[in-house]
């Protein structure tokens, strides 16, 4: 009874220590929010004061707490991650060209799937199943180092900016160095003979920022897929935002990068 009674008031005392470090959070939260608002209030507050002077019509309530200053977008052009928009426009338009019946992606990004839905069945699947309800798009749970589908089964295939993450544990994944390797495989083996990969990775000087992603050489990124064919590279420089995507790029200029991005459209023949 003694020892019932222990356990007792230690699994009571650990709850309540839980709830008060829970609400503790949430009132450091709150405080972060409220000192963050007093810190830009000054910088928006003219352009409030000008905007409630002019609104004669009333139509919404503007009540002063309830604002949420966002700075620093009064931009001359419209900023962008040329990584996530170039790659998933360049691989879309393959898709188009490759003109399978419908096509497979293995965690890529959701807006590339979303969209090519529109014009080519898709099947989207990741470690993490995202729960999407579109015509044309279905979305389901995929281990990719050990995938689901028959050897030679899938004739048009895409992993783009999802190999570099596995095995670091990101993602809640295993722990890995070789995980890369073993997706790659695995991406290797579910191809249909004269099918299509479109794959994409971070290019540049070889190294593991961990636990973020890892940066591969061009040479590397082929090692990989030793039956497969490079049909095309597309590299998406550091300076992209100036110059744009460049087609048919070379190694040298992929392993001239920082932190480039490279897209691989291989064949298996």
């Amino acid at each position: 009874m003694k020892y019932i009674t222990m356990v007792y008031f230690f699994i009571l005392f650990t709850f309540r220590l839980i709830t008060s470090m829970y609400h503790f959070l949430r009132q450091v939260k709150r405080l972060i929010y409220k000192v963050i608002f007093i810190l830009r209030t000054p910088f928006i507050l003219p352009e409030y004061l000008r905007f409630v002077s002019k609104d004669h019509k009333k139509r919404f309530k503007v009540p002063f707490f309830s604002m949420m200053p966002i700075l620093f977008e009064n931009t001359p052009f419209t900023r962008f991650d040329t990584h996530y928009v170039y790659h998933t426009a360049w691989a879309a338009r393959k898709v188009k060209e490759i003109g399978a019946e419908s096509h497979t992606d293995i965690s890529s990004s959701l807006y590339f799937s979303s969209i090519v839905s529109a014009f080519v069945p898709v099947k989207f699947y990741d470690y993490r199943p995202a729960h999407l309800n579109l015509s044309g798009l279905t979305s389901q749970h995929a281990n990719l180092t050990k995938l689901h589908f028959e050897n030679n089964s899938i004739q048009s295939l895409s992993c783009m900016h999802t190999v570099e993450h596995v095995g670091l544990g990101r993602y809640g994944d295993p722990i890995d160095p070789e995980g890369d390797i073993k997706a790659v495989k695995e991406l290797e083996r579910v191809i249909a003979k004269n099918g299509s990969l479109l794959f994409v990775v971070p290019v540049g000087e070889a190294q593991i920022q961990f636990n973020a992603h890892r940066v591969y050489s061009y040479r590397m990124v082929l090692e990989l897929f030793p039956s497969l064919t490079l049909k095309e590279f597309t590299l998406i420089p550091d300076n992209a935002i100036d110059v744009g995507i460049i087609n048919n790029a070379t190694e040298q200029m992929s392993d001239k990068q920082t932190y480039g991005c490279g897209c691989f459209w291989f064949t298996k023949e």
